[in-house]
């Protein structure tokens, strides 16, 4: 799978042409060499994520599956999503895309770098999960649990946020509703 992808240089807003594609063993070697040192010096949230077992789950199981970013040869951003066994918190009896786990790379976090290499990686994830909604009849609909410090990415995203959540150690559940047109 490859998609183009528009995203925005950070230091000049000019657009720029990235690749959506399945997550391979490139963008997990990125990760552990490029990302985690980063990651780890800033104190991420996410410095810890095990993006080797993600990969291995969506190889083994039909309901789970991976994609990366990429850009000039480098990795930009993960995602892990399960396609078939979560429920909207919204309406119960409507299936959600729900995402497992979204990353942008430690140069395009506003947190860690000023300005970020590129803008619009994790909007472009999101936008690509509720495609894979459309895609699987979910209408659009996506959710996820967010680490306390991506809560303000998901309210600028106006994901209805559910507050925490204590089966899933108080993370903050969000969701996208049915797409409207």
């Amino acid at each position: 799978m490859q998609r183009r992808v528009l995203l925005a240089r950070g230091h000049d807003n000019q657009r720029v042409e990235t690749l959506l594609v399945d997550l391979a063993q490139k963008h997990l070697d990125d990760f552990e060499a490029d990302w985690r040192p980063l990651l780890e010096q800033a104190g991420a949230e996410d410095k810890f994520w095990d993006w080797v077992v993600k990969k291995r789950i969506s190889l083994s199981s039909d309901n789970f599956e991976s994609y990366a970013i990429e850009y000039q040869g480098m990795t930009q951003g993960l995602m892990a999503i399960e396609t078939q066994w979560h429920r909207s918190q919204i309406d119960r009896q409507n299936q959600v895309v729900y995402v497992q786990a979204i990353a942008s790379a430690p140069w395009n976090r506003k947190a860690i770098q000023q300005p970020p290499t590129l803008r619009g990686v994790g909007t472009a994830l999101l936008l690509f999960a509720r495609q894979r909604s459309m895609e699987l009849g979910y209408e659009g609909r996506i959710g996820l649990h967010a680490l306390p410090g991506a809560e303000s990415f998901y309210d600028d995203q106006n994901m209805a946020d559910y507050g925490p959540d204590p089966d899933q150690e108080n993370l903050t559940y969000f969701e996208y509703g049915r797409f409207q047109r």
